[in-house]
């Protein structure tokens, strides 16, 4: 199959991209989470504490602090249990997993974090985050700040922040259920994650960077990451001065860099890591799709110029939605209480206040990144839309919501929760209950013209950042979130007229009251 065709069935006709005789092996899963074997190890404090409180700006970060943020990032959190009803009384079975506080399709968690630090208590080196036993394991020893700085665009300068976060994805962890359809929720996955590490930094006085555009193999070979196994998809470095975390954008690489060069000046690893399956069964439309994404030299490095327009033609009524105060919430507290309704969303009314207070946070965060030409804003490549019903003084009807006029835009009238609800391939959310369904939506093309296949991984990431960051607003409103990729893309692009205007709906996010789940949990916080 050809990687535009794929990835076409991958949002518009998912069918096609599942092999007709496809089925789980559940007794052969791998772990969430992987182990290596036999590396040193470096314990992270335990003693996490239940409130984040921003650090001091005159101290240098610490391992103790460090340890804070990879927990609350991307830690262990929650042993869950939930009775499953499978159809009659008798017939009840039990399904387990351990929690994070960022959603993850079938709570598989497919990406992994890595670390290279420069702190004061720990050997300098790369470091991969051990969350089964909240540790780091030394993978590499030594200082590759010019290393780094070449794989980066720009030449970025890595000397001057204390940690380089590298988000990779392994793609066996969620391919082994949702087969090719992994490649979607990979992406999506590692957004949430990137949206929660941001979030994270802010509460805690850090200064990220988001860098999605690098040289894949050498980055790939700095962490010894086997690339038809795991593949970094994105870099985040982290600094302790605001003014540090600022790029010359007219600035221009003279050197051409390429990858094959850096990683002829570090060795080979060769490391040993465990992940459970006996059998694993080969995924060759994610390695396609993963090699054509790649960055051999710096010469692919692009930017995109910010798009200033609205389109003003998708609806011609507007309600001006009333500004609210600054909205503010307790992150942690947030962090702990969120998790996804399905069945247990319930009507209710929502003021018009809570969803001018969540649509305003949602896009109140801007972040450095290597793609903007200004201080990144991520409404210039996504945007949200949504089907409301019982919404005070809105009437029932689908809506794009208009950042700059802070302004909802009519576009079809009327109550769409049935319409929506035989949209879902697995309804295992009753639409019926929910008042808010909130779309994501992007470029048809996915970025694919600036960036190539790796801009459709680009796009999912930004569009579950946002994702991200509407389920911690939604929480700390009183209301639940759930994201959902098993809807009928076409319906939805109808609904909004988008179809035409190369626009696509890329994530579900059914938003609401919800009444207390049916489950037995406990805190993995000591």
């Amino acid at each position: 199959m050809e990687l535009e065709t794929f990835l076409h069935n991958l949002h518009f006709d998912t069918d096609k991209i599942f092999p007709p005789d496809w089925q789980v092996d559940w007794e052969d899963a791998p772990l969430p989470y992987k182990l290596y074997r036999g590396l040193p190890e470096i314990p992270l404090t335990a003693d996490v504490p239940l409130t984040l409180v921003r650090r001091e700006a005159h101290l240098k970060p610490s391992l103790v602090e460090l340890g804070h943020f990879l927990w609350y990032v991307y830690g262990l959190t929650q042993y869950s249990q939930s009775a499953l009803n499978e159809g009659s009384k008798k017939a009840v079975s039990f399904a387990q997993s351990v929690r994070r506080f960022v959603p993850s399709g079938g709570a598989l968690y497919p990406n992994e974090l890595y670390v290279y630090l420069k702190l004061e208590d720990a050997p300098k080196g790369i470091y991969h985050y051990d969350v089964a036993h909240h540790r780091l394991m030394l993978v590499r020893e030594g200082n590759y700040d010019s290393y780094l700085s070449r794989s980066l665009e720009n030449g970025y300068n890595i000397s001057d922040c204390f940690c380089t976060v590298f988000i990779s994805t392994v793609f066996w962890k969620n391919f082994y259920k949702y087969n090719n359809f992994s490649y979607r929720l990979q992406g999506l996955d590692a957004g949430v994650l990137i949206g929660q590490a941001l979030e994270v930094a802010d509460w805690m006085g850090f200064y990220p960077r988001v860098c999605y555009q690098f040289l894949d193999h050498s980055i790939n070979h700095l962490l010894g990451l086997s690339e038809q196994d795991e593949s970094v998809y994105a870099v985040m470095p982290l600094f302790i001065n605001q003014s540090i975390n600022c790029v010359d954008n007219d600035h221009s690489r003279e050197e051409i860099v390429s990858a094959t060069e850096l990683c002829r000046e570090v060795p080979l690893l060769k490391h040993v890591s465990y992940n459970r399956s006996k059998k694993v069964i080969d995924y060759p439309m994610l390695r396609k799709l993963n090699e054509a994404s790649m960055f051999e030299t710096t010469q692919s490095f692009v930017q995109i110029k910010k798009n200033n327009s609205v389109e003003r033609s998708l609806g011609t009524e507007m309600i001006l939605l009333p500004f609210t105060e600054c909205f503010s919430y307790d992150l942690a507290s947030v962090c702990r209480k969120r998790h996804s309704p399905d069945m247990d969303f319930m009507i209710g009314k929502v003021s018009q206040t809570q969803l001018s207070t969540l649509l305003k946070e949602i896009f109140s965060f801007s972040y450095q990144n290597d793609l903007d030409d200004t201080h990144g804003n991520v409404e210039s490549r996504v945007s949200l839309y949504g089907s409301f019903h019982n919404v005070e003084g809105v009437t029932d009807g689908a809506y794009s919501y208009d950042l700059s006029a802070h302004a909802l835009r009519k576009i079809n009238e009327g109550d769409h929760r049935q319409f929506l609800q035989y949209g879902l391939t697995m309804p295992n959310v009753n639409l019926y209950q929910v008042p808010l369904c909130m779309h994501v939506v992007g470029d048809k093309n996915h970025l694919k013209e600036k960036l190539g296949y790796r801009g459709y991984r680009i796009q999912q990431m930004e569009a579950g950042m946002l994702v991200q960051r509407l389920l911690l607003v939604s929480c700390a409103l009183g209301m639940g979130g759930h994201p959902l990729l098993g809807f009928d893309v076409n319906q939805c692009d109808k609904l909004y007229e988008i179809d035409s205007k190369g626009k696509t709906s890329l994530i579900q996010i059914p938003v609401g009251p919800y009444r207390p789940r049916a489950w037995l949990k406990g805190s993995l916080l000591s």
